[in-house]
């Protein structure tokens, strides 16, 4: 998901820094006319009940105040607050000193307050704090770069990349030792010889090496995470498939969702499966098969790069641009035009008119039939 930013805030409105001080100073002076209306209650001789009706109206008003002004201050560090808010808080703290004042029975010094929330800033103002707003979100985003080794864009993918692996990859059915076929797989050093899956030792030596898991890696091929590439006779070497590498890579992300034993994944995708209008042999032999990653998610996957794999792909492509030509060298001789001929004195002769062509019936087109996956064994 994209990266919480504080909204900047409408042309005219105070700027965060006044918004604090303004909502401090409110609840300060709430806090004032609340004591007040408690000593108050203390000096007096007669006339009790008025005075404390009065005292726990100004308390409450210094309380609701107060709360604006706590509300104010947490949510100045919290980026997922538009700048409003502050402003918002702020009127409010200021609304309720001036009602904690009256109640209290003291002069009403809140009010002046207002003025300072709705002062029209200057154009210098404006600019600074223009300026201090790009700062801000500057080092912000010099922070999130150090702290992940990428731009905004490609944090953003990463996001979508994990909020897409938290959906999907419970539904793949795999465990872990799914995920170590396909990750020995993407070495391109997976092949298949003799009924067996081995893991070469270098590559491009199909000769021995160590074993892997042959129901896992059947399995994977059969639902075409992998794909088979014959090399030589009886050796079939093994690749991941374009949606076999984003279900490694969202694997990768999110391996809580995958399954802790052969046993459980089998009763989750049989669970899938369940049907009943299905037969009991047609539901276990389904739920033995691993289903395929849903199209939306590998159309949404996106790859994030780093900034140093950025650097390195901007270095490659500048030196495979050839250099620029800094010199001139001499110009190609021109051939002066030549005079068009005259035409000749005879007349040619009318040429026929061109036959119509007969346009016969369309044929049927082939229908394209996509090839099969290559039998190992």
């Amino acid at each position: 998901m994209p990266e919480p930013v504080r909204a900047a805030a409408p042309f005219g409105d105070p700027s965060p820094q006044t918004c604090l001080q303004v909502a401090g100073e409110a609840a300060l002076l709430a806090v004032i006319a609340a004591d007040e209306a408690m000593a108050a209650v203390r000096r007096s001789n007669s006339g009790t009940a008025r005075l404390e009706a009065a005292m726990h109206g100004a308390h409450r008003e210094a309380v609701e105040a107060a709360r604006h002004a706590d509300n104010a201050e947490q949510y100045a560090v919290d980026p997922e607050m538009p700048a409003s808010s502050l402003a918002y808080c702020a009127r409010q703290a200021v609304h309720h000193a001036v009602l904690a004042q009256a109640a209290a029975g003291v002069e009403i010094t809140a009010a002046a307050l207002r003025a300072e929330l709705d002062r029209v800033l200057t154009p210098a103002e404006l600019a600074e704090r223009e300026s201090a707003r790009r700062q801000e979100e500057a080092e912000r985003e010099a922070e999130q770069q150090a702290a992940t080794g990428m731009d905004r864009p490609n944090r953003e993918k990463a996001a979508s990349n994990l909020y897409l692996a938290e959906r999907h990859v419970a539904e793949l059915g795999w465990t872990t030792g799914h995920l170590r076929v396909m990750e020995a797989a993407a070495t391109g050093r997976l092949y298949w010889h003799g009924g067996r899956a081995l893991l070469a030792a270098r590559n491009g030596e199909w000769t021995g090496g160590r074993r892997i898991s042959q129901e896992r890696t059947q399995a994977l091929l059969t639902a075409t995470f992998l794909t088979a590439a014959q090399h030589g006779d009886n050796t079939h070497v093994l690749t991941p498939s374009p949606m076999g590498h984003v279900a490694l890579e969202l694997a990768r992300l999110h391996q809580d969702g995958l399954h802790l034993s052969d046993h459980a994944a089998y009763e989750a995708r049989f669970a899938r499966v369940r049907r009943r209008h299905k037969r009991r042999d047609d539901q276990k032999a389904a739920a033995r098969r691993l289903p395929p990653l849903e199209r939306s998610a590998q159309k949404l996957y996106q790859k994030p790069v780093t900034i140093a794999e950025q650097h390195a792909l901007d270095s490659q492509q500048a030196a495979l641009d050839p250099a620029p030509v800094t010199g001139v060298g001499p110009l190609p001789a021109v051939t002066p035009p030549q005079p068009t001929p005259a035409p000749p004195a005879t007349p040619l002769a009318p040429a026929h008119p061109p036959q119509k062509l007969r346009r016969g019936r369309p044929r049927p087109r082939a229908i394209p039939v996509s090839p099969l996956q290559p039998t190992l064994w």
